[in-house]
């Protein structure tokens, strides 16, 4: 009995012993056969050039699915329950935000690029002879609202009450000297509001499709000492072991993409890879 006893348990933890091997090269082929994920970005230019990046990978046998979103809000909540498998939708300032507010477990794998935002105007010519009373139209989601505060700051046309502040709001300004009046607005329709404002201040990345010229219609820019908004690919930190995110890094940082958003962008965007 004993040595039946003994054969079985022996048989029983090899059979063990096999299935754990099995799982293991079964999960890792999984991951290297993982040729296809869903890449969440935001409507609008930036899409534009991450189409052309899933041309590039396709050429690669690697498929970028894009999942276009309108609200900033969304996509990171997306990534975290498992609805995408990476986003390219913000900068590192508002995904650190992010992070510390609601506690994902994500993590940024690389740059794609730094979209500086502008200020615009088809009624001055410099921030300068901005009369009191003004009209402002701004952005009014937490990744581009505070940044648009922060360059009013930048040229001494008001002041926060917390300068680092990089989801501030109208209503954190301290000081207002000249009394401006601003409207917050989706970040995509600001550009096209030009003419209902004394100024506007578009996210580059809205830049092409609001019909607006960068390099004619700029009054300024966002000053570039320092500047930390960089805008980053990020994923589920669980994932960062997996073969694809070079793959999907590859996809965007190469000289094919560099050449869309030059010619999106024309000067507006420096890149960091």
């Amino acid at each position: 009995m004993s040595r039946f006893y003994w054969f079985y348990s022996k048989l029983a933890f090899f059979l063990c012993v096999l299935l754990c091997i099995a799982i293991a090269l079964s999960s890792l082929l999984h991951a290297e056969e993982k040729n296809t994920i869903r890449l969440g970005v935001m409507d609008g230019d930036e899409a534009d050039v991450w189409r052309v990046a899933s041309d590039v990978a396709e050429r690669e046998g690697f498929h970028i699915k894009l999942v276009i979103f309108s609200d900033y809000s969304i996509p990171n909540e997306a990534l975290s329950a498992g609805d995408i498998d990476a986003n390219a939708i913000q900068h590192k300032p508002y995904f650190d935000h992010q992070i510390a507010q609601r506690g994902y477990k994500l993590s940024v794998i690389g740059n794609t690029a730094l979209f500086p935002m502008g200020v615009y105007s088809h009624k001055i010519k410099s921030l300068s002879s901005l009369h009191a009373g003004a009209t402002v139209g701004i952005p009014d989601d937490p990744s581009n609202e505070g940044r648009a505060l922060r360059i009013l700051a930048q040229y001494g046309l008001i002041t926060l009450k917390n300068p680092d502040d990089i989801v501030a709001t109208p209503l954190d300004i301290k000081s207002n000297p000249k009394d401006l009046k601003f409207q917050e607005m989706n970040a995509g329709i600001v550009g096209r509001a030009i003419d209902d404002f004394d100024i506007v201040i578009v996210n580059n990345t809205w830049i092409t499709s609001s019909g607006l010229d960068p390099l004619r219609e700029s009054i300024a820019w966002e000053k570039p000492e320092n500047n930390p908004y960089n805008n980053v690919i990020a994923v589920r930190t669980e994932d960062l072991g997996q073969p694809w995110i070079k793959k999907l890094l590859a996809a965007y940082q190469n000289n094919t993409v560099r050449h869309e958003l030059q010619r999106l962008f024309k000067k507006g965007f420096a890149t960091s890879w």
